[in-house]
């Protein structure tokens, strides 16, 4: 591994990634020694999040799909909603249970109910003696395509041979939690329409009254916009390029008009950084729920409400022209006014700033790129409902800088970034206005280095938190803060065979959530693959 440092094992996939559930905290006296080294099997992954809260109500459960993936054939089945919980429910759960043995690359994979996407994952790799795992999703939101009969359509492209024998096997359920009076505040959240495009344009009904679309955005494939945060253009002399470097941004478009902007999460897949031994246990933020952008598109449903088609454009910027290696499915989730046929309105403004995009490098002994980009945009519009004139407005701003600094031969390769997203959504109608402030931060903090003996070491922090505060009236009413971090410092030896790597390293990571609903904090540790802390500080 004299040339170029791979950032990433993630491999032949051309895909279109909650909560990993574990075992409840353990005391003192369960946690064994940690081994001198890695050995042949290793902790089940698990994360730190927090399952997903149930309601104590009646259940119902429905196994959605159930296949092993050994290549690209998607499986391909139906789902029936569940004859004893009614056709409203207070939360529907998905849950994946997956086991893999052997050898194997991090891999994607979508589950699709009538065409919607309602999940999309990556996996862990395996151990030569076996792991399982477990995923949770609340997944409350697409209960309208839940209510009647669906095809599904799920896969986790997968590459079986003599070298990579792993096969992976996976199954999936719904869990259906019955109604209650206590539910109806929930079930008023809940979405009465989700759409997917149609040749890639969008037909709302006429009397929606709020649209958000979801965008499950992914660099990934195997390429170079899989870790599209290391791009450099030219003249650097770095093994991936782009045209401008490293800034990545996802707009959605309505008719050909800007509609929304988004920093992408900068996901770290399972392989990722050269270093596998980093994600054995504890997988970096989201990489097995991927979550999707969101867009208030509420601005625009007087334009859409005119009971004809229209187009609607997902697109990144930075990804050079002709390059595949994102994907950008899209769901449209829509609230409907049911005292009216038609909701009337107008689009009344679109302002967006000067995309803001530049990359210097630098020359020398340590090669060195400094990037900043960023960007604003604000919409509004209103809808003239029975309930009165609502008038909506989203303004979001996004910000990231990097440096990444890299030696000749990319033996050593580090970046340091910070990506920002500050959201706002103002609601002005019947009562106070309500005002809902999202600042998301997205951080990544890491090198990796090939000594002259071949032992490849990388350090890296990741961070996803997200600061929420909901006011009415200008007074705060809901509030939340998010900080998920992860920290790691493995070391193995390269380009030998895997049970000589002698691989040593420690991971952990903190989840902590807290605010107006309650708090939740708790703390992983691992060595060498072995679970060595499980804390709840709440």
């Amino acid at each position: 591994m004299r040339s170029r440092i791979i950032m990433s094992m993630l491999a032949g996939v051309t895909l279109a990634a909650s909560g990993l559930l574990g075992a409840g905290p353990a005391s003192a006296a369960q946690f064994a020694d940690p081994p001198a080294e890695f050995g042949t099997d290793w902790h089940d992954p698990l994360t730190a999040a927090p399952p997903v809260a149930k309601p104590d109500t009646r259940s119902c459960e429905v196994t959605v799909a159930q296949a092993q993936f050994r290549d690209f054939t998607p499986y391909q089945g139906s789902y029936a909603p569940p004859g004893d919980c009614g056709d409203r429910w207070s939360k529907v759960v998905l849950r994946l249970d997956g086991n893999v043995k052997g050898r194997q690359y991090d891999r994607l994979g979508y589950l699709h109910i009538d065409g919607v996407e309602v999940f999309r994952t990556s996996t862990p790799q395996p151990s030569p003696d076996g792991i399982e795992w477990s995923v949770e999703k609340d997944v409350t939101r697409y209960s309208d395509t839940l209510r009647t009969e669906q095809p599904v359509e799920m896969l986790i492209g997968n590459v079986v041979n003599d070298t990579y024998t792993g096969i992976i096997d996976v199954k999936v359920t719904l869990t259906f939690y019955a109604a209650e009076d206590t539910a109806k505040k929930a079930e008023a959240a809940t979405p009465d329409r989700v759409l997917t495009l149609q040749d890639g344009a969008l037909t709302t009904p006429r009397n929606s009254e709020r649209i958000v679309a979801e965008v499950y955005a992914t660099g990934s494939g195997g390429g170079c916009e899989e870790y599209w945060y290391l791009t450099v253009p030219d003249p650097a002399p770095y093994s991936c390029k782009a045209d401008n470097g490293p800034y990545r941004e996802v707009q959605i478009k309505v008719d050909g008009q800007l509609a929304g902007i988004a920093e992408p999460f900068p996901t770290v897949w399972t392989g990722g950084w050269s270093n596998p031994f980093l994600w054995y246990v504890i997988p970096g933020p989201r990489a097995f729920d991927i979550k999707p952008i969101e867009y208030d598109l509420t601005p625009f449903a007087g334009l859409l409400n005119d009971g004809r088609p229209h187009r609607i454009d997902v697109s990144v910027v930075g990804v050079p022209e002709g390059q595949t290696g994102w994907s950008t499915p899209v769901n449209v989730l829509v609230w409907q006014d049911a005292k009216r046929e038609h909701v009337s309105g107008a689009l009344t403004e679109v302002k967006a700033g000067t995309l803001a995009d530049s990359s210097t490098y630098t020359p020398g002994s340590e090669h060195r790129l400094d990037t900043a980009g960023s960007h604003r945009l604000t919409v509004a519009g209103y809808v003239d409902t029975s309930h009165g004139r609502v008038k909506t407005t989203v303004s979001r701003k996004l910000a990231n800088t990097s440096v990444h600094r890299w030696t000749d031969g990319e033996n050593t390769d580090g970046l340091k970034a910070t990506w920002t997203d500050d959201e706002t959504v103002t609601v002005d109608g019947r009562g106070p206005a309500t005002a809902t402030r999202t600042q998301r931060t997205y951080t990544m903090d890491g090198t990796t280095t090939l000594g002259a003996d071949d032992r490849l070491r990388t350090v890296l922090t990741l961070g996803d938190r997200a600061a929420v505060d909901e006011t009415r009236g200008g007074r705060r009413t809901v509030w939340s803060r998010l900080d998920d971090t992860y920290a790691g410092d493995t070391t193995y030896t390269a380009n030998v065979p895997r049970d000589q790597r002698h691989a040593v390293g420690t991971t952990s990571e903190r989840y902590r959530l807290y605010g107006s609903a309650g708090c939740y904090d708790r703390t992983l540790a691992t060595a060498q693959g072995v679970l060595t802390e499980d804390r709840r500080n709440c």
